[in-house]
C-alpha cells in the first residue's frame, strides 16, 4: 500500500513532487503579453516564486511549443489572486500536429475572493502520446475586460 500525507491548508501553493518536464530545455514559449517584473519563466521553472502576469488587460494566451513531441500524463496549474474579486475562465488545448488542429483538455471558471478563495490549484491526469503544442488561454475576469491575467505556476509531466 502506498501512503501520502496531504495538507489541509487550502492556501498551500507548493507544487507536488513529480518528474516534471524541463520546459526550459525542451520547449519554446509564446505569450501574448508579459509584465517584465513577472516573466513567464517565473511560472514555468521550478524554484521561481513571482509567477507570470500580463502587462495588458483582457484575455491572454500562453503557448508552449515542444522541440520534439512529448508524452503528457499530468498537468498541474496554480492561479492566485489576493487583491480583487473576479471570475476567471481558462481553457487549455493541446495539439499533436504543430498547431494545425487542437483538442480541448479543459475549460473552467473560478471565482476569486480576497476574503475567501484566493488560489485555484488544478491537477489533471491526462494521456497524450505526442503533444507538440499546449495552449493556455486565460480570461482573467469574464465580467471586466480591464482585469490582468496571471499564472502562479504550471508544471507538466
Amino acid at each position: 500500500m502506498r501512503k501520502r500525507i496531504i495538507s489541509t491548508d487550502k492556501n498551500n501553493r507548493s507544487t507536488p513532487d513529480d518528474a516534471w518536464l524541463d520546459l526550459e530545455a525542451i520547449a519554446e514559449v509564446e505569450i501574448s503579453s508579459e509584465d517584465v517584473a513577472y516573466p513567464i519563466e517565473s511560472a514555468l521553472i521550478p524554484g521561481q516564486s513571482s509567477g507570470w502576469r500580463a502587462i495588458e488587460p483582457g484575455q491572454q494566451v500562453i503557448r508552449i511549443m515542444f522541440a520534439t513531441p512529448q508524452k503528457l500524463t499530468r498537468i498541474w496549474l496554480c492561479f492566485a489572486e489576493t487583491n480583487a474579486e473576479r471570475t476567471q475562465e481558462f481553457r487549455m488545448r493541446c495539439s499533436s500536429d504543430n498547431g494545425q488542429s487542437f483538442q480541448e483538455v479543459v475549460r473552467q471558471q473560478w471565482n476569486f475572493s480576497p476574503s475567501g478563495a484566493i488560489s485555484e490549484t488544478e491537477d489533471y491526469s491526462v494521456e497524450f502520446a505526442a503533444v507538440t503544442e499546449l495552449e493556455l488561454s486565460i480570461n482573467p475576469d469574464i465580467n471586466n475586460q480591464k482585469a490582468f491575467a496571471s499564472l502562479a505556476q504550471l508544471r507538466l509531466a
